[in-house]
């Protein structure tokens, strides 16, 4: 649920503050991975799906490596699911991945005409696709307004005091009705960056965080 705080919450200051410091951010490598103009809903679906459980260099560097072997659907669903993994490992649960993309693959090809669904209800129908990958596809790949929540967007959330949410899904929800539309696609972004350079799990590095003044710290026992 949203927060009394979360009704006073400077919500433009804190996006100019978040880019601001995302500006001094590394490039997601994942994101510089499939960033490429042929085929980029498929590199986008693909690429979100081999990111679970697994650190974004390591998923950069396979996903560079599949998409090369298989540039398209077409391609990925000739492979057998043993070439598959041989190209996906050690991604974590590889061997479910494979047989989850080679699936995917198969349903473009068969009920889509090789394209990636643009709609929410049409992703879900894909094995392995939930609500967080279906959100990045839309938002990213088709710039249609959606909030994609993972770990680094529920943790931060809930740490700068705004929401008070336990699973994802209350996230989503709170977030949008609290944020404009405009940026509800360069919030995961930005906000998994910040995460990821500064609001870690453990031991944030609060003091060299930028957007420190809107944050209640939140459930922090420890940060540097």
């Amino acid at each position: 649920m949203l927060t009394d705080y979360a009704r006073k919450f400077d919500i433009e200051g804190f996006m100019d503050a978040l880019k601001k410091a995302n500006d001094t951010y590394q490039q997601l490598p994942l994101m510089q991975a499939i960033k490429k103009k042929e085929q980029y809903p498929y590199r986008v679906l693909i690429g979100t799906l081999l990111s679970a459980r697994t650190k974004d260099e390591l998923t950069a560097e396979v996903c560079e490596r599949l998409f090369l072997k298989a540039p398209n659907p077409l391609v990925l669903a000739q492979l057998s699911e043993e070439e598959i993994i041989s190209l996906i490992y050690p991604v974590g649960f590889y061997r479910r991945k494979a047989k989850n993309i080679k699936a995917i693959a198969v349903l473009l090809i068969e009920n889509f005409n090789l394209n990636v669904p643009q709609k929410m209800e049409k992703l879900l129908q894909l094995p392995g696709v939930g609500r967080k990958t279906a959100n990045l596809v839309l938002g990213t790949a088709f710039n249609i307004e959606s909030i994609c929540v993972d770990t680094h967007v529920h943790r931060i959330s809930n740490r700068l005091g705004i929401l008070k949410t336990k699973i994802p899904e209350e996230t989503e929800r709170d977030l949008e009705s609290m944020f404009p539309d405009k940026y509800w696609i360069p919030l995961n972004p930005y906000l998994v960056a910040h995460g990821q350079s500064i609001c870690k799990p453990v031991s944030p590095i609060c003091s060299q965080c930028r957007i420190k003044a809107f944050c209640r710290q939140i459930s922090i026992n420890h940060h540097r």
